[in-house]
């Protein structure tokens, strides 16, 4: 019996058609471990209970905008934050008789959002009562031209604008205090199971003139990704068609879809408006915008990275290079984004961070609690 051993034959070499299968494959698991780790990540967070804050024992009627979309967004997330943190909240908006409501329920706050349609000797009567009325501005400083007008009728003003405190003051207001919005989490989460939405990169926001300005020229490089802008007035950029369904023109989307799209796209661009454009704002003063837009804590509260634009306050919000990731120049946001692309775990701990940052201290409970204390101590 022969019991010599005999080497096994070399395995052949791969053809390069099996080498990039392998590659793929492989890259298919990293890709796909990143990505689990990602939302398994996310959903241990998200699942975190929210702080508690102090009930107050009162009563606070809140005014909506009644401008409806994109507005009611925002009263969804006041009312809820309210609810919470007071013992009761009656709704009720500018269109009605606040005078009247007032007399019968008898609150003992009364806070409008935006204010702009809400005839102000209504609020002349109500401070005549002794009743408390506060409001929190929704567009500084972007029509300074009319909130100036009525600002000096309420006892409490909040700002989302860093630069109108000292101008407000200077009105005559003696309460005015800096409050920018924040993140619903009932409306603004990660995906936390497979995303319906994969994107490189996506910008959901309108075409003022600054944004198609910035874009222009470097639309043939962020579009060599898997970029989707959404928007009103895309229409504005001379070069739309050529991108077909991936410039999607003239759709408002829901907060719930926006999140999905967020939490759904590697990279994030939030791009603020100009406070100087002609066409949309009334600021002929010019007040500038140093304070980050709501967008800003609804992208990081979506499990996603941000590229942000500098905005001279950013850093009181987020830890920028930590948090949030800016840019100064069109070139600037474009090699960053090559950078996140290519650099997965820099991304994703960039997006964690900026996620827990938010729950812990931009949720709209924490930022009416904020109000309230202001107000009532």
């Amino acid at each position: 019996m022969n019991n010599q051993f005999i080497m096994p034959a070399p395995p052949l070499p791969r053809t390069p058609a099996e080498e990039q299968k392998l590659s793929g494959r492989l890259t298919g698991f990293k890709v796909g471990y990143d990505e689990g780790y990602l939302r398994g990540r996310l959903a241990i967070l998200d699942g975190r209970p929210e702080e508690p804050l102090p009930v107050r024992n009162i009563h606070v009627m809140y005014v909506a905008s009644g401008k409806g979309y994109p507005y009611s967004p925002l009263d969804d997330a006041v009312l809820f934050a309210l609810q919470r943190l007071t013992a009761q909240v009656t709704i009720t908006d500018v269109r009605q008789n606040l005078v009247e409501l007032a007399s019968a329920q008898r609150p003992d706050l009364v806070l409008v959002l935006d204010g702009l349609d809400l005839p102000l000797d209504q609020v002349a009567v109500l401070r005549g009562r002794g009743i408390k009325t506060a409001i929190w501005l929704t567009d500084d400083p972007y029509y300074t031209d009319f909130t100036m007008k009525i600002v000096a009728h309420y006892d409490y003003v909040f700002t989302l604008e860093r630069n109108c405190v000292e101008f407000y003051r200077g009105l005559g207001c003696t309460e005015v205090h800096y409050l920018p919005f924040a993140a619903h989490r009932e409306h603004y989460r990660p995906t936390t199971g497979r995303s319906p939405v994969s994107r490189d990169v996506s910008f959901i926001g309108s075409a003022y003139w600054n944004r198609i300005n910035f874009f222009r020229d470097i639309m043939p490089e962020l579009m060599s990704y898997n970029t989707v802008i959404n928007g009103i007035w895309w229409d504005r950029l001379p070069e739309a068609p050529i991108y077909g369904d991936r410039i999607e023109i003239g759709k408002w989307m829901s907060p719930q879809e926006t999140a999905v799209t967020y939490s759904g796209s590697k990279i994030v661009i939030n791009l603020h408006r100009s406070h100087i454009d002609e066409v949309a704002n009334n600021n002929t003063l010019y007040i500038p915008a140093a304070s980050p837009n709501p967008r800003t804590f609804e992208i990081a509260a979506s499990g996603t990275l941000q590229l942000s634009d500098a905005r001279d306050d950013m850093g009181s919000f987020y830890k920028v290079g930590e948090e949030i990731d800016t840019f100064s120049s069109p070139q600037e946001m474009m090699d960053k984004i090559r950078f996140y692309l290519t650099h997965e775990e820099e991304r994703r701990d960039m997006a964690l961070r900026a996620f827990e940052r938010t729950l812990k201290d931009h949720t709209y409970t924490k930022r009416l609690n904020q109000l309230l204390t202001v107000i009532y101590g």
